[in-house]
């Protein structure tokens, strides 16, 4: 469920019809709905409710505008985060430095300083060569870094190649064969407790199997480690619940989910952490854009939008579908190829696709975009950067600036000698 329907012919985010949103920002606009993301968060929640010692830590990297974990932190989430800077944004909003976790294949030197120094609840390490980097930096500061080993359990997750993560040829993680040997290593090491596990096997899994399967695995792991001498007393079973993107798509929902992750844990004895992002933020988001014109096709007319690939990268990175409707729909349909302005043919959202008629000056959303939105834009073809809109209720406010093509230009230099 989110908060974006249609009143008296207009669509509204909450109470806010979308028009009056792009009269005062313009657009393209991404706009994120507070009441959609604060109940996410507690579906999400209710759902772990026999799950008895967790935390939620929602992916920044789905979504870190400051504005949305402020509002998920106050809903007592704390942060899955892949980078300093997504770590400085978890720490601005509000969430407390013990609720932030360290993800990532490739966190550098500084880095991990910087999060020791932050006092973060956990890094989850991903190979052997970083939990020996990150115990010789923790132990020359006199400090003690809470980890857990990410283990790859080679499962197919089902989705796209692009944000699968959990298979033998993936980068993420250590192979499960050797994590008992790698587990022992590291284990001995000053400067790191290593308390436990994780394991994340991709993004947008329309299917509760290979999770299953994965934790299962997992589950074995925990077991061995024990029989070994091992204390575990911290599982990270990641994030990766899907969302539906089209109209009457169904997928697991979280309730289903919860309560399998608490038949197969319940014999675990540890405190679990889950990471999930777009379950969260996905419906809570659309990118608000104008039609420029409509342009005569061989087969189906071009609608041609102001949103572009730079705006929202999905559709050209993973052929990714968004559904797309009118803001003000009259009920006259028509088969088009929505595009965007930049010149290249991937800029294309859909080809042959049926939704409401538009013409040139009417405004349309693409939906479902406010995970993976934002904050996978570019400046390509110097079209500077998307603002990005909060409601609340009938009132709402800009959270991201626009920036605009020259203000990203006014930050390159042109060498002395050029001139």
């Amino acid at each position: 469920m989110d908060h974006f329907t249609t009143k008296g012919g207009v669509m509204h985010a909450e109470d806010v019809p979308l028009p009056r949103i792009a009269a005062a920002v313009g657009t393209p606009v991404y706009v994120y709905s507070r009441a959609t993301l604060e109940r996410h968060a507690r579906v999400f929640q209710e759902a772990l409710a026999e799950v008895p010692d967790k935390l939620v830590a929602f992916a920044v990297k789905s979504n870190p505008n400051l504005a949305v974990l402020k509002v998920l932190g106050r809903q007592g989430m704390g942060a899955d985060v892949v980078s300093v800077g997504e770590m400085r944004r978890a720490l601005a909003a509000g969430i407390a430095p013990e609720m932030i976790v360290f993800s990532g294949v490739g966190k550098t030197a500084a880095e991990l300083v910087a999060a020791l120094e932050a006092g973060i609840g956990q890094f989850n390490i991903e190979s052997e060569e970083e939990g020996v980097e990150l115990a010789e930096i923790a132990a020359a500061r006199g400090m003690t870094a809470q980890c857990t080993l990410r283990i790859n359990p080679d499962v197919d997750a089902g989705t796209h190649d692009k944000i699968s993560t959990g298979k033998a040829d993936n980068k993420f993680g250590v192979p499960i064969g050797e994590a008992g040997q790698i587990f022992g290593t590291l284990s001995r090491l000053p400067g790191i407790n290593l308390r436990g596990v994780a394991v994340h096997i991709g993004s947008q899994l329309a299917d509760l199997a290979p999770l299953e399967a994965a934790f299962g695995k997992l589950g074995a792991l925990v077991g061995a480690l024990r029989g070994a001498g091992h204390t575990i007393t911290h599982v990270d079973l990641g994030g990766g619940l899907g969302v539906p993107y089209r109209v009457g798509e169904v997928l697991p929902e979280p309730a289903a989910y919860g309560a399998m992750v608490a038949r197969v844990t319940k014999d675990w004895g540890v405190k679990l952490i889950f990471e999930p992002g777009r379950v969260i933020a996905g419906n809570a988001g659309v990118l608000l854009t104008r039609v420029v014109r409509v342009k005569r096709g061989i087969k189906d007319p071009f609608v041609i939008v102001d949103a572009a690939m730079n705006d929202l990268a999905r559709p050209a990175l993973y052929g990714a579908y968004h559904h797309f409707e009118a803001v003000e729909p009259t009920g006259a349909r028509m088969t088009a190829n929505i595009v965007g302005p930049i010149c290249e043919t991937g800029d294309t959202f859909a080809m042959g696709r049926e939704c409401d008629l538009l013409e040139a000056g009417d405004l349309a959303v693409f939906r479902t975009a406010g995970a993976y939105g934002a904050t996978m834009a570019s400046s390509y073809n110097s079209r500077g950067f998307v603002a990005e809109v909060l409601v609340d209720g009938d009132k709402f406010a800009v959270v991201a600036d626009r920036i605009e093509a020259g203000a990203i230009m006014d930050a390159e230099r042109v060498p002395e000698w050029l001139d």
